[in-house]
């Protein structure tokens, strides 16, 4: 099988591939129905026929005795008027080495053979049911060869009316077993349908964990699902809370020493500011890294990036300023991204600062549908770019190519892990426009 036909077939629903294997089975049943009901009616109705031929013969070979002349003749009429009537399609015919004996039915007609002696036809060379037997007698010295036959059409046209109402019960079977089916799957499967909307409501932040009364089968992946989403919820709230209190518990002493060694002489101060800063950047880092867990329904964010580039872009307008940068944004309005809109203002404010620091005059913002639930966010300027070399190591955390731009080195790798927080990536690249391309990935709104 190919492999696109069997990736397909590993997408099918529960529902589709439960439905597609009654549908399977029940074609394959019905066929042979079809196919084998016929011919074990045809059977059963050949061999009563035979049954009825043997009494036939029977009587036949009762009946048979040799004149006084010695020639074969039937010493009493036969019990069935069929033999009697010219071309009834009933026969027997007696056959010795010099004589011939025939029923009247084959009027003057006699009963031929082809296949060698495995096919034999009547009177209008119709296809027969026959018994063959040879007969001994005193009076003649050779055996005698008795065949009677029967017309084979008529019990092939009943066969044939049968079927043709045998195809509308199965028809009827068909479709009646598969809606019962179907209405069996769609019951069976309906807890999951009703799991799949109650995720669709946490995703939404309407509801904060999922219902208890499911199916023992499910009920066990249910529970660890709420397990797992409030633990979750409470080292995400736990985490945030221990980061803003670490904010606030250093933010008085970093004042404090900025403040006392703003009082000292130049020299000092100028060899004591410098690991405060440090100080301060590694806090800003590390008190990024503990929002990038999320937001605290990280099930249900949602942001529109063209705005958040808009405001975003209004307020480095006016910081940047002297630099005349223009930016062009041409995300569409209706683009949502699963990212909260704090965490997605932090990603996008530091690549729009990066290509504000360095563009020549133009920034532009754009986007890329993969149409498999993710979407490329593009921010490409004019300035001098990055040096493939470099691409790589700018992504690490600290790592400044230009000493004399103010920066902490921390944007980049920032944005990098919380793109990798929320399962989306950032890569970077030569612009077309000459300077750097930076295209984050960001899983869409369902």
């Amino acid at each position: 099988m190919p492999t696109n036909k069997r990736s397909l077939l590993k997408r099918l629903s529960l529902k589709s591939r439960l439905v597609l294997a009654a549908i399977v089975w029940l074609t394959a049943m019905v066929i042979a129905a079809g196919i084998s009901v016929p011919s074990q009616v045809f059977h059963y109705m050949e061999d009563d026929a035979k049954s009825q031929l043997s009494i036939y013969m029977d009587e036949i070979s009762a009946a048979l005795e040799a004149d006084e002349s010695g020639n074969l003749t039937l010493t009493s009429n036969l019990s069935d008027p069929r033999f009697s009537r010219p071309y009834s399609g009933l026969y027997w015919s007696a056959t010795t080495a010099s004589d011939l004996l025939r029923s009247r039915s084959l009027w003057d007609k006699t009963i031929t053979s082809k296949r060698k002696g495995k096919e034999y036809f009547g009177a209008r060379d119709e296809k027969l049911i026959y018994l063959k037997t040879s007969l001994y007698y005193p009076d003649f010295q050779g055996p005698i060869e008795v065949l009677i036959g029967i017309d084979e059409q008529p019990i092939e046209d009943t066969v044939r009316d049968l079927m043709s109402q045998l195809w509308i019960i199965l028809a009827l079977l068909y479709f009646g077993v598969l809606s019962v089916i179907m209405l069996q799957v769609q019951w069976s499967l309906s807890p999951l349908s009703k799991m799949q909307k109650e995720l669709h409501q946490l995703r939404s932040g309407d509801k904060t964990s999922l219902d208890q009364d499911y199916p023992k089968e499910v009920a066990p992946v249910v529970s660890d699902l709420n397990a797992l989403v409030f633990h979750y919820q409470e080292l995400l709230e736990r985490a945030r809370h221990h980061a803003g209190n670490l904010s606030h518990a250093l933010k008085t002493p970093l004042s404090v020493l900025r403040n006392e060694i703003a009082t000292l002489d130049k020299e000092t101060s100028d060899s004591l500011l410098p690991p405060v800063h440090q100080i301060q950047s590694q806090i800003d880092y590390h008190l990024g890294r503990a929002r990038m867990a999320g937001s605290k329904n990280i099930l249900s964010v949602r942001a529109n990036a063209a705005e958040r580039v808009d405001a975003i872009s209004m307020a480095f307008d006016k910081v940047y300023a002297q630099r005349g940068v223009t930016l062009i944004n041409e995300l569409d309005s209706d683009i949502e991204v699963a990212v909260d809109q704090t965490d997605l203002d932090e990603m996008v404010g530091n690549l729009l600062e990066n290509a504000y620091k360095w563009s020549e005059n133009l920034i532009r913002v754009h986007s890329i549908d993969n149409k498999s639930g993710t979407i490329k966010l593009i921010i490409e300027d004019d300035g001098p770019g990055i040096a493939d070399d470099d691409i790589d190591s700018v992504l690490q955390r600290g790592v400044r190519l230009d000493e004399t731009t103010p920066g902490t080195g921390l944007g980049l790798n920032i944005v990098t892990e919380m793109a990798h927080s929320y399962r989306g990536k950032l890569a970077l690249s030569k612009s077309s426009m000459g300077g750097l391309k930076a295209v984050l990935t960001l899983k869409t709104c369902q």
